[in-house]
């Protein structure tokens, strides 16, 4: 509780992102995912990408298939390509983001379009609810200049998707049409400490991912370091101090409560619905 009276959200957890390898080779921080997801609804992975040496993402991802959930790839330096099999191409430059739903299934590539230089960004998992998990896959690009941007004193804003106040302002970002009412705000802080308060929904899960610099969260302003995410509880305003030069994503959206069963790159409600995704995939059936 605030002196004003209202409720701050605590951390409940703080998890350090783990080196991990993921398509041909790629070297990469698997910030979450795996076990326990339901902590993380409607969130199933995120995943940080980068490296100034080629051999770390030069291999890429070749194509491989999805079913049952929504990527979302946002890049901070370097160029992707996407490729799938309903014939979309798309060049993912600097700022750039591509919201992906795989829906009953989809069949892509993402493919470094350099061979040298610094490649970074973060790839997110959304989960879908059971209704959509078998509707028609879909596919945008959103440019680095459609994504709205807040200034404010001492920070600036990228809302790559929802709707928050953000110290007071209303952020509308550039995705606002989705089952998961999906905020995604990356927070790039200047040279001093900056407050910052966001009125979430109650019930809504709110991450909170350092990726450059340091905070303190929630209501007793609990430490979060670069390479960690702090996993806040699910009622009252998101209050956090970050210290200069730090940049942070904060990630809410609304819990399904559904069953959540994964394997690879199929998310579904139960082992049934894998089995047939498998069997889908291996009949050429996946993304017909």
């Amino acid at each position: 509780m605030t002196t004003d009276g209202t409720t701050q959200r605590h951390v409940e957890e703080v998890i350090q992102a783990t080196p991990a390898s993921d398509g041909d080779g790629v070297r990469l921080l698997r910030v979450f995912g795996g076990n326990n997801l339901a902590r993380f609804d409607p969130f199933l992975m995120l995943d940080e990408f980068g490296s100034y040496e080629a051999r770390d993402y030069i291999g890429g991802f070749p194509p491989h298939p999805h079913r049952g959930f929504e990527t979302v790839t946002y890049m901070l330096e370097g160029k992707m390509e996407h490729r799938d099999h309903m014939d979309n191409v798309g060049l993912l430059e600097p700022g750039d983001v591509q919201w992906m739903k795989a829906g009953a299934g989809v069949i892509h590539s993402e493919m470094p379009r350099q061979d040298h230089g610094r490649m970074r960004g973060f790839q997110l998992w959304v989960n879908l609810p059971a209704a959509e998990k078998m509707t028609p896959a879909t596919y945008d690009d959103i440019t680095s200049e459609n994504i709205p941007t807040l200034s404010l004193a001492g920070a600036q804003i990228k809302a790559i998707a929802g709707v928050l106040t953000v110290n007071g302002e209303q952020l509308t970002g550039a995705v606002t049409d989705r089952s998961s009412e999906p905020a995604y705000l990356d927070i790039q802080v200047g040279k001093d400490p900056f407050d910052l308060c966001v009125q979430v929904p109650d019930g809504h899960t709110a991450l909170l991912y350092v990726y450059e610099g340091s905070a303190g969260a929630g209501a007793r302003q609990t430490p979060i370091s670069a390479r960690q995410l702090a996993r806040l509880s699910r009622t009252g305003e998101v209050r956090l101090t970050a210290a200069g030069d730090s940049r942070l994503l904060l990630i809410t959206g609304k819990p399904f409560g559904e069953p959540i069963v994964h394997h690879g790159p199929f998310v579904m409600n139960s082992q049934e619905e894998i089995d047939q995704a498998i069997g889908d995939y291996k009949a050429g059936r996946l993304a017909s």
